[in-house]
């Protein structure tokens, strides 16, 4: 398959959600969990004290409280997939011990390649249907995931299918949706997301939005669902660049979309634009690692069937990063987004870009930037480049601009340039104010929250320039530098220091 920075990858492809699981089995990335588990917040409890920093393993629950009788059609739940860098590089057909940065080099190719789908006429997840009375989305085991959020949420980690309705081209996103009812799941929908602006032209024709919610397939639904592909583009031509090989898609049973052929679940639906049918949706624990506290009634799902293969797997995730404890969204999103705005970065024509990152604790909401920097101006130039692009929408709040001689995947070295080479009263700190930005965002006012008044959110973006200031003069007693040199011996000295390492009595 293709490469990138010197890294072959293997095909990727799982054939479902069982092949990814027993792949990760095989790695040692999989805890099984047999004891018997509450839905009732136990299950998300679980998952947040085990998650770890992008360390702790995927888990597969198998005895479910009140899901685990004969009658039960689906006794299991899955999480944690793309919880570790680990399980990323194998989504990848990458070694496990791939870093970060070379995931980010990757991704960037990925996602500018297509694999188109191909249409099946029929798979695993057409073995059973539900349609009319026999539609109850409770029959499947649908954690309250959080002791504060509002209800039961059956949208975590499912890919959401819509299609504009000028195009038909599929968009497939990750997006958040409650229980209300046994056929009803009101969702989060802000216009500035690609779904949003379906929903928007089907309300123009005066149509409900057709909608297909697919739980469970391969890790390359729940990373490409979850990342900014650009509008116009199907996330199954990316997910197909993934795995090296064509999603292979069945069409729904009552609406007119196309699922992969092997999912777990479908749920098929429609979405009106007519506030009366809007039901309550609220508070949920959200990826800003505090709980989105409002109920309001929002756009709701109105179920006209479900699909389901035999013994299926629930597949869903808990939100929100916090110190020591990070979900899955947050380690895929600093992988994605650093790999987006490297590529938008690229593609306004900034120069000298040599390493981006938004590591995981905050999902890539904030952005360094590693720069050969050439000429005054430049790190203004990188951060409207990426403001002014539609993946900004939810991410690149603050933007750290650095030199080449610092490494962002080290705090430590950011913090240190920050000390040391910005000077807010020489304009090395810019304020953009009242752009678009996250709905979710605790820090703005609550009235600017509002999705279906303002489609989404509002920010004030930073950018912090912690490069070397072109303005300032070259020194004479620096030898014409405009900094002074750092504390570190130079090369010779440690080279010869580390060839007595050992006899200084240190361990090489």
């Amino acid at each position: 398959m293709s490469t990138s920075g010197g890294l072959k990858r293997d095909k990727a492809a799982f054939v479902d959600l069982s092949g990814w699981i027993e792949a990760l089995r095989k790695a040692g990335e999989l805890q099984a969990i047999d004891a018997e588990v509450d839905w009732d917040v136990e299950l998300g409890t679980i998952i947040r004290m085990a998650q770890g920093k992008g360390d702790g393993p995927a888990l597969l629950f198998n005895n479910i409280k009140d899901y685990n009788r004969n009658d039960t059609i689906c006794r299991q739940l899955f999480t944690g997939g793309q919880g570790s860098y680990s399980r990323l590089a194998m989504m990848f057909g990458l070694p496990r011990e791939t870093p970060p940065r070379e995931l980010v080099k990757i991704c960037r190719t990925i996602f500018q390649e297509r694999v188109a789908p191909r249409v099946v006429k029929t798979g695993p997840v057409k073995q059973n249907v539900l349609k009319g009375d026999d539609i109850d989305l409770l029959k499947f085991p649908v954690p309250k995931w959080n002791r504060g959020d509002g209800g039961r949420y059956v949208l975590t980690y499912a890919g959401c299918v819509t299609k504009d309705p000028e195009t038909d081209v599929h968009n497939v996103g990750i997006y958040r949706g409650e229980v209300a009812g046994r056929d009803r799941i009101p969702v989060l929908m802000w216009r500035a997301q690609h779904w949003g602006g379906h929903f928007a032209k089907w309300q123009a024709q005066g149509k409900d939005m057709p909608v297909a919610y697919v739980i469970g397939w391969e890790p390359s639904m729940g990373f490409t669902g979850g990342a900014p592909v650009p509008r116009g583009v199907s996330e199954y031509d990316v997910m197909g660049a993934i795995r090296g090989e064509p999603v292979d898609l069945v069409k729904c049973e009552t609406v007119d979309l196309y699922v992969p052929a092997n999912a777990e679940i479908v749920i098929e639906g429609y979405i009106s634009g007519d506030p009366a049918s809007f039901t309550p949706e609220g508070p949920y624990a959200e990826f800003t690692g505090y709980y989105a506290v409002e109920r309001t009634r929002k756009p709701t799902t109105r179920v006209t069937c479900i699909t389901y293969r035999d013994n299926p797997i629930f597949r869903g995730t808990v939100e929100g990063a916090l110190p020591g404890s990070y979900s899955e969204n947050p380690i895929m999103s600093s992988v994605q987004r650093s790999a987006t705005a490297w590529n938008a970065l690229e593609s306004a024509g900034v120069p000298g870009i040599t390493d981006v990152w938004g590591p995981p604790i905050h999902a890539g909401v904030n952005l360094f930037v590693r720069m050969n920097q050439t000429y005054r101006g430049q790190a203004k130039q990188a951060a409207m480049a990426l403001w002014g692009n539609s993946a900004a929408h939810v991410r690149y709040k603050h933007v750290w601009v650095v030199d080449d001689d610092i490494d962002i995947h080290d705090y430590a070295a950011v913090d240190w340039a920050f000390a040391w080479r910005v000077n807010a009263g020489e304009g090395d700190v810019l304020i953009y104010p009242a752009n678009f930005g996250a709905g979710l965002d605790p820090s703005t006012r609550r009235r600017d929250r509002d999705p279906l008044r303002f489609g989404t959110g509002k920010w004030a973006r930073v950018l912090i320039d912690a490069t070397i200031n072109l303005d300032y003069e070259p020194d004479p007693d620096l030898d014409g530098k405009r900094y002074p040199p750092t504390v570190a011996p130079t090369e010779a000295d440690q080279a010869a220091v580390r060839a007595r390492w050992a006899e200084f009595g240190f361990k090489k």
